[in-house]
């Protein structure tokens, strides 16, 4: 994937969505563009990120001391190295992506920090990324393992088989390994259509699902409860606010585990 400003990447609107500001006018256009569509979306990708923060720290409670985060996107407040090490300090990270400026910014960020890596490779390769040398120095496969993929396996057409991608990565590792799952989905109406339209100028294009098409994608894997739920729903902080319409989240949420 090479880089152009004048392209939009899912990763710099992802950014601009949360207020970020590593991205540039091609994502500012289509961020602003959807916002007017879906006024949710920027709450909804902070629900996303308080997402991670629980799903990463149930995971490593648990006892999972190594992650993979797929399609990891620019580095922001609170990213799973830092969660995952401040519930076990031995906790080891391995972020994927194949976009240039989340590598740049992620290796900079990553610089000396011995038990996190970035590495570049597209999501929808499991085995390149499974014999990565610099995974490999980070990643026990003998030892379960917590994968994540917050709001990357939308950007997957049907024709790679995202359920497939998933099992590929969990038959690498013991029964006990976890995968974390947020997905945009089709059940919010029509309005996700406006996703759809603005990205087509992306190299990632928007595949919306309904609940059930995302809970195919943990096929074979046994859900922790409370199972597939909207966003805010899963394991909500016992402070939460949660909103009235809990759709406005956009996306459903899951973790799951290999049996």
């Amino acid at each position: 994937m090479n880089f152009s400003p004048n392209v939009p990447s899912a990763a710099r609107i992802y950014d601009y969505f949360l207020g970020g500001k590593d991205n540039y006018p091609a994502d500012r256009k289509v961020g602003e563009a959807v916002i007017a569509e879906m006024p949710s979306v920027r709450v909804a990708v902070q629900w996303n990120r308080a997402f991670l923060r629980r799903a990463v720290t149930y995971m490593v409670e648990a006892g999972i001391t190594q992650i993979i985060d797929v399609g990891a996107g620019l580095p922001t407040v609170g990213p799973t190295h830092e969660v995952a090490t401040k519930v076990n300090e031995n906790a080891r990270v391995v972020y994927v992506d194949r976009d240039p400026v989340v590598l740049a910014h992620g290796r900079d960020m990553l610089q000396g920090l011995p038990n996190v890596a970035i590495i570049r490779h597209d999501m929808f390769e499991p085995a390149e990324i499974l014999a990565d040398p610099d995974l490999l120095g980070l990643i026990d496969f003998s030892q379960p393992v917590g994968l994540m993929y917050l709001s990357v396996l939308h950007f997957a057409p049907d024709s790679v088989d995202p359920a497939g991608i998933i099992a590929r990565m969990l038959s690498a590792f013991p029964g006990g390994s976890h995968v974390a799952i947020s997905h945009l989905t089709s059940d919010i109406g029509p309005q996700v259509a406006v996703a759809q339209r603005e990205m087509q100028d992306t190299p990632e294009q928007v595949r919306p699902r309904t609940r059930a098409e995302i809970l195919d994608l943990a096929a074979g894997l046994d859900l922790v409860e409370p199972g597939l739920v909207w966003i805010p729903e899963w394991r909500p902080e016992p402070d939460a606010d949660l909103p009235e319409n809990v759709a406005e989240g956009l996306y459903y949420a899951m973790v799951a585990h290999k049996p």
